[in-house]
């Protein structure tokens, strides 16, 4: 099956997409179909690999557990069967931390923190979509990292909003108010890009 035999006016459910063997990756936002971007570049692969190695790390011997893509995340709204639920997503990396989300397809609800490297071929539209619905899911911390200007923008959710602070770039040090502890040194991050 290809994505060309959809009809991408109509609106789709996890229940569909769940059935679907596509060749391309795709997500689903509000029943709608987004074909994902060719595979990341070397520069992207580089830094999730530092992130999931420095995550990982630091996750070692606590309940919460990191995930990368791909990695499907269901966002429901009325209810989480299949047929009740129109967002799926595939964030770069996520942290989980109430593993009663967890199941054999992925994760039933928001993650704790959601991690989205930017490259090329993410859209300002896709970001923006993706940036609404993080929030009104309930991610508590949403991280979008720029490998072309060496930053990171952390959003944290208070009063059901993000909120965010300047962004970090080199020479800054991340702090994540749901992992008390972990830190994450940009300038190791972004060390020969």
């Amino acid at each position: 099956m290809r994505l060309a035999d959809l009809d991408l006016n109509k609106v789709y459910t996890y229940a569909d997409y769940f059935k679907w063997n596509l060749e391309e990756r795709v997500e689903l936002i509000k029943g709608k179909i987004f074909a994902m971007a060719p595979a990341p570049n070397l520069l992207h692969q580089v830094i999730t690999r530092k992130m999931i190695i420095k995550l990982g790390v630091f996750l070692e011997r606590q309940s919460c557990q990191l995930f990368s893509a791909p990695f499907d995340v269901r966002f429901p709204i009325k209810s989480k069967e299949d047929e009740d639920i129109v967002t799926v997503l595939q964030p770069d990396l996520c942290v989980v931390c109430d593993t009663t989300k967890l199941d054999s397809r992925g994760c039933n609800g928001a993650p704790d923190i959601i991690v989205e490297i930017l490259s090329p071929g993410n859209t300002t539209k896709e970001m923006n979509k993706k940036y609404e619905i993080y929030e009104e899911a309930g991610v508590k911390e949403y991280w979008i990292v720029s490998p072309l200007y060496e930053t990171i923008l952390v959003y944290t959710l208070r009063n059901e909003k993000f909120t965010s602070e300047r962004p970090l770039a080199t020479g800054d040090i991340l702090h994540s108010s749901i992992l008390p502890g972990f830190v994450l040194d940009l300038s190791e991050l972004f060390s020969d890009n």
